[in-house]
């Protein structure tokens, strides 16, 4: 698939206006006040058997948006004693957080690691979830992105989004972890959590994002008919009223307002043919990332000309390894 957005030099200054909601940062205070009500954020930790001597893992539950409960992997080197800074990752569209040992990059560099369960996800690839999503009963599609596409409340991201911000609280509490160093990271849906994630919690102290989804959510409906976009541009084809209440909807939940209010240290890939998560929205993140930080964080990013939604790949992974040892140290 030859490049089908812009052209190199002017992702490079792409700086897109974005229709944000006035009412953006009172939608997520509330929403993330209401969520942290319960107090302690972590529900349980038992210890499992995955066969695998170097590293010991634990089956983690954590209260997520409504107080529901949300399934997490979370891993360390074995035998570590000193509190170890964590890296906190969200998984892609249509994933749930599988089996223990099939993400084992950042435990092996050192990291505490606790993987996020996808709610009312898992299905589509990989090997399965085990969180369900309670409140999927709002008027959309049967795809993540259009459940509850009528109304910001009903929306689904705005409860994977409640339980990403909570998943960090949740690690800090879990034993061997340095809660001054915590990292969020995720390709495609887990990159726009992790950057949402940024956005919502002041004192992250790194996030690492690749083709982030719901970055330039505009732009990339009229760009893709792929999904997860395809699935809204769908719902709509057939809903032709909807369209105003969906972009509604879709405006709290834009990367590009998360990222205007991060402040954490920020590293991005992008691959310049990726037909998935459009590069202009990625571009868009990062050229106006923590522009209302009143203090400007390092941020880099790569971007592979050559590449569609895989990126950089295992190329990329090892320059995040690189810049987060750097960063997190330890």
């Amino acid at each position: 698939m030859p490049a089908f957005d812009l052209p190199p030099a002017e992702l490079a200054r792409h700086r897109p206006d974005i229709e944000e909601p006035p009412d953006f940062d009172t939608f997520w205070a509330r929403t993330l006040t209401d969520a942290a009500g319960a107090g302690d954020p972590l529900v349980s930790s038992r210890p499992v058997e995955t066969g695998l001597r170097l590293t010991e893992t634990w089956d983690v539950s954590f209260r997520g948006f409504a107080d529901d409960p949300v399934h997490a992997w979370f891993s360390r080197p074995a035998g570590a004693a000193e509190p170890l800074p964590a890296v906190v990752e969200f998984a892609g569209y249509g994933r749930g957080r599988g089996l223990p040992h099939e993400r084992l990059t950042w435990v092996n560099a050192g990291y505490a690691h606790l993987l996020m369960d996808n709610r009312g996800q898992g299905d589509q690839y990989g090997c399965g979830g085990d969180t369900p999503d309670p409140h999927a009963t709002a008027p959309g599609g049967p795809g993540p992105a259009v459940r509850g596409l009528l109304d910001p409340m009903d929306y689904h991201y705005r409860r994977l989004i409640t339980d990403a911000v909570r998943a960090v609280a949740a690690v800090r509490t879990l034993p061997g972890v340095d809660p001054s160093r915590v990292a969020a990271v995720g390709n495609s849906q887990g990159g726009g959590l992790a950057l949402a994630v940024a956005g919502l919690v002041p004192d992250l102290t790194a996030v690492l994002v690749t083709a982030p989804l719901l970055c330039g959510i505009r732009r990339a409906l009229d760009l893709t008919d792929l999904p997860p976009y395809g699935e809204i541009t769908a719902y709509l084809s057939v809903h032709r009223g909807a369209e105003t209440a969906a972009r509604r909807t879709l405006s709290y939940v834009e990367g590009i307002s998360f990222a205007r209010r991060a402040h954490a240290p920020a590293h991005f890939g992008v691959g310049l043919r990726d037909t998935v998560c459009p590069p202009s929205g990625t571009y868009a993140a990062f050229n106006r990332y923590a522009e209302l930080s009143p203090a400007a964080p390092e941020t880099v990013l790569h971007a592979y000309p050559f590449n569609g939604h895989e990126g950089g790949d295992a190329v990329h992974v090892r320059r995040q390894l690189d810049w987060l040892g750097r960063v997190l140290g330890g």
